[in-house]
């Protein structure tokens, strides 16, 4: 394997163990609300929470990538990660789960921005922007490992069990992040600041991609963290629901795969208003569909559709900064989005409580799309290849 596909593999495994993550918790929801008797706006306050620790982690660990270097930093976040998943085998009840999921929301917070730097700071052009959809397309094959663990090891063995084995991949891929490329001996020449990211160079562009974050990863964390319970709401069987959200999880793949070819053939802005478009028409006929084929049919593309445009958000977003604040500029825009995705399983979860339909929920998810387009169309600028 040549060192470029080496750093391919070993960077994507930072998107497998974040969507591990992830999607585990998506299917450990429905569990703990029946084994500790809460209800729907505490249960979304516990799948929020590690989105709190994210938003720490993010801004923290971008900025600290780039002061002490991009290696350091990535290691130290899966360290946090793996140890914040052994010690949640343990949790004796929801507010000792709550605490641990902040903690290990920090690391997975700080990995996701530093990974995506890596790639950017060892490419160029639309190159970088494939390279960075790629690795991003790691995370759906954390979904289907998360889907078949969920399947074949919660049912036998509980959920202590599959957070267990999660924390053993976590510690695998930390030995893979030895193999790291080395960094630049003087890594204070590449620390940018705070002041530097929000000068009037880089400011509009900052807030734009926020945005785009922001209601990116709420509308995703809002969805697919309550996709399991929507369906077994719906009358499958919590079987039947973890069968299909594997069927979601391949159907994630071919939509960063697509994604990636297009680089070639138009500019991310469009790529993502198509995307971003397609994830407004599915969710939209999800909410509101009645048939099962068509619910399913249209999960599956909501599936293909919002992961193909967060996997395009990732390749634009590092690529826009120059290298000495690309980490805290990467960190930055996702602790934004991290915002979102903490009040997106709360908004749902306090929906519900209040007795709000499912076609009500995907209403407001469908708005917020709309919005992003929008903010997408007016703010972000049209080219093929990149200015840093």
């Amino acid at each position: 394997m040549d060192k470029k596909r080496h750093l391919l593999f070993i960077i994507g495994t930072a998107w497998m163990i974040d969507a591990l993550d992830v999607a585990l918790l998506s299917f450990i929801m429905p569990l703990i609300k029946n084994e500790w008797a809460i209800g729907s706006t505490e249960l979304g306050l516990a799948a929020a929470v590690t989105s709190i620790g994210m938003i720490i982690g993010s801004i923290v660990c971008g900025k600290l990538a780039d002061k002490y270097g991009r290696k350091n930093i990535i290691i130290g976040t899966l360290l946090v990660f793996s140890l914040g998943n052994l010690a949640l085998i343990f949790a004796p009840n929801i507010l000792w789960f709550m605490v641990i999921r902040f903690i290990t929301g920090i690391g997975l917070g700080g990995e996701l921005p530093v990974a995506a730097t890596i790639i950017a700071d060892n490419y160029t052009g639309t190159k970088r922007s494939q390279m960075l959809l790629l690795a991003d397309s790691f995370w759906a094959y954390g979904w289907i490992l998360a889907s078949l663990i969920s399947f074949l090891i919660i049912p036998r063995f509980g959920w202590r069990a599959a957070v267990a084995l999660a924390a053993l991949f976590a510690f695998y891929a930390l030995a893979l992040r030895k193999h790291l490329p080395n960094e630049p001996g003087n890594k204070k020449s590449h620390e940018g600041t705070f002041k530097e990211l929000l000068s009037s160079k880089h400011r509009s562009r900052l807030i734009v991609l926020s945005i785009m974050w922001f209601i990116v990863m709420l509308t995703y964390y809002g969805i697919f963290l309550w996709l399991p319970t929507v369906l077994t709401m719906r009358g499958f069987s919590i079987v039947n629901s973890l069968g299909y959200t594997l069927i979601m999880s391949i159907a994630q793949l071919p939509g960063y795969y697509l994604a990636a070819y297009l680089m070639n053939k138009m500019s991310r802005k469009k790529i993502l208003a198509i995307y971003l478009l397609g994830t407004l028409i599915s969710s939209f006929v999800f909410g509101f569909g009645t048939n099962v084929a068509l619910i399913l049919v249209a999960g599956a593309f909501m599936s293909f559709f919002d992961l193909g445009a967060w996997g395009t958000l990732i390749s634009l977003t590092p690529a826009q900064f120059p290298e000495k604040i690309r980490g805290t500029a990467m960190g930055t825009a996702q602790a934004v989005g991290r915002v979102g995705a903490t009040v997106g399983p709360f908004l749902v979860g306090w929906l519900f409580d209040f007795k709000l339909g499912i076609s009500v929920i995907f209403s407001v998810f469908a708005v917020l799309l709309i919005i992003a387009i929008v903010v997408l169309l007016i703010g972000v600028k049209d080219n093929l290849e990149d200015e840093y």
